[in-house]
């Protein structure tokens, strides 16, 4: 078993802070990474968020399978939520993107206060996420400069703040949070494998065979081609070839695959093995 379980005393207060400022908030933006679509998502916000209308925005896009993602987006988007992907990087359009979805999903609220004869005032987000998930690069994006910290680590995000986005949106920055206890061994292990744990308390070696296992079920034969050993091969096996390929040895030519599963690891996030999305849409939500 891999057990994997990360929930720092900051990582609470944050959680009392925006259960407080949800009152001052028309909806949410909930960013998600697209290659994780289930495990990233907070259980907790369902019960804080209630009927408050939510945009789940799947981050680091160009790094999923985009056929998944597609699949992903028409199982999550209903009446009062919409889902999107976003290349929050490259895309030039990402700020008008979630502009209008927020205006659509709060478009009743804004009809509501004009026949109460008030002028619409911009519609307040409080946008959310577990930890290095995109969620400062995506207030960076639609704010235009950087006005939210940055980091390939989690927990750089610490305390909650105003952002002014647009003339119509009013975005509330809030620092990455997971919950007390990752409901199952799986979602641990890929918030893991994709760097919203702190690595420190990390097995990498198990979180590395516990995914090769799984890539050789999404993905057969991908990891097999990549690292060049024999199709049908074990997951030690392929952590074995991978030390082997990337020339990763131990005094004696013994493969290092401590090394080896911390290589693996990095390239998966780094999407060296292509456009990959570890969990089917058709499992639970």
């Amino acid at each position: 078993m891999v057990a994997v379980q990360w929930y720092p005393g900051h990582m609470e207060k944050a959680r009392r802070d925006m259960q407080n400022a949800l009152k001052q908030v028309d909806m949410v933006i909930e960013i998600r990474d697209a290659r994780i679509p289930r495990a990233s998502r907070n259980p907790m916000l369902d019960q804080m968020i209630g009927e408050k209308p939510r945009l789940i925005v799947f981050s680091k896009s160009d790094l999923a399978d985009p056929e998944m993602s597609e699949a992903w987006i028409e199982k999550l988007t209903s009446e009062n939520q919409t889902a999107m992907t976003l290349d929050l990087l490259n895309d030039h359009r990402a700020k008008q993107k979630v502009i209008q979805a927020c205006l659509k999903l709060t478009e009743k609220k804004r009809e509501r206060m004009i026949a109460r004869g008030i002028r619409p005032r911009a519609m307040r987000a409080m946008a959310c996420g577990i930890p290095n998930v995109g969620k400062s690069t995506l207030i960076n994006r639609i704010a235009g400069k950087n006005r939210a910290k940055t980091a390939d680590k989690p927990g750089v995000t610490r305390s909650l703040s105003w952002i002014h986005a647009d003339e119509k949106l009013e975005l509330l920055d809030t620092p990455g949070v997971l919950w007390p206890k990752f409901e199952d061994e799986r979602t641990g292990v890929l918030l893991a494998a994709l760097g919203s744990v702190n690595e420190d308390i990390l097995n990498t070696s198990q979180i590395a065979l516990y995914v090769i296992a799984d890539l050789q079920k999404m993905y057969p034969g991908l990891l097999e081609k990549e690292f060049e050993c024999e199709a049908g091969c074990t997951k030690e096996e392929v952590l074995k070839a991978a030390a082997l390929k990337r020339h990763l040895m131990k005094p004696g030519d013994e493969p290092d695959t401590e090394r080896a599963a911390d290589m693996f690891l990095h390239e998966l996030r780094k999407s060296r093995y292509g456009r990959l999305t570890l969990e089917k849409p058709d499992e639970a939500e």
